[in-house]
Formats: C-alpha cells, sequence, structure tokens
C-alpha cells in the first residue's frame, strides 16, 4: 500500500461477529466487493453491484456526507424489498471513501 493513500478503519458485524476492516479509496470498486473478498459471504451481491438484487443488504450506521444520500437503483429496490429505513443500504452502492471511517455496517440476512 502507497505510504500516502488515508486509511480508512470502520467495522463490520456479521453473524454477531465484529470485524475490523482496513481499507483505503481505490482498494475495492465498492463496500460489496470488500465485503465478499473479505468475509467469503456466500450468494452476497448476485446483481454484480447493479442495485437490483438486494443480496448485499447492510444497516450503515454512521456513514457521513454523499455515502448518506441513495441513487440510482437503490431507493427503488429497497422500496421493492419494504425497507424504508435510512441506514439500511445496498453495499454495493456504498463506494469505498472516508465516508465510512468509524462507521459499523451490519451485514443482514435477507
Amino acid at each position: 500500500m502507497s505510504l500516502n493513500r488515508k486509511i480508512i478503519r470502520f467495522t463490520v458485524v456479521e453473524n454477531n461477529q465484529k470485524h475490523h476492516i482496513e481499507t483505503y479509496v481505490g482498494e475495492y470498486p465498492s463496500l460489496m466487493f470488500l465485503l465478499r473478498d473479505r468475509l467469503y459471504l456466500d450468494g452476497f451481491g448476485e446483481c454484480q453491484g447493479v442495485g437490483r438484487c438486494a443480496t448485499c443488504i447492510v444497516q450503515a450506521k454512521a456513514i457521513k456526507g454523499n455515502s448518506m444520500i441513495k441513487e440510482r437503483n437503490e431507493p427503488s429496490t429497497l422500496s421493492k424489498m419494504g425497507y424504508t429505513d435510512a441506514d439500511i443500504r445496498l453495499s454495493c452502492q456504498l463506494f469505498i471513501t472516508t465516508d465510512l471511517e468509524e462507521s459499523e455496517i451490519e451485514v443482514l440476512d435477507i
């Protein structure tokens, strides 16, 4: 890892187990790819980041900035699944930025 890249640290809760994650901008295209790579989640992110399958659903607590905005297919996909809470997100639509610093991401079962 290049020394001039800011390390982003956050916690992921999966199956009641906490994982302390360190990454940096550009290491993964989205949170979904990071979670698949680091936690080996079966059946996670089946639409490969398009935002339509809802198999990468997470509860994102304490994210900041532009990452709080739901764009593209995310609002309609979550609505079809019955999710209305602002902190329920598709991890494929959360990009690895400093907005995730010190957040807690819980992988939800669908």
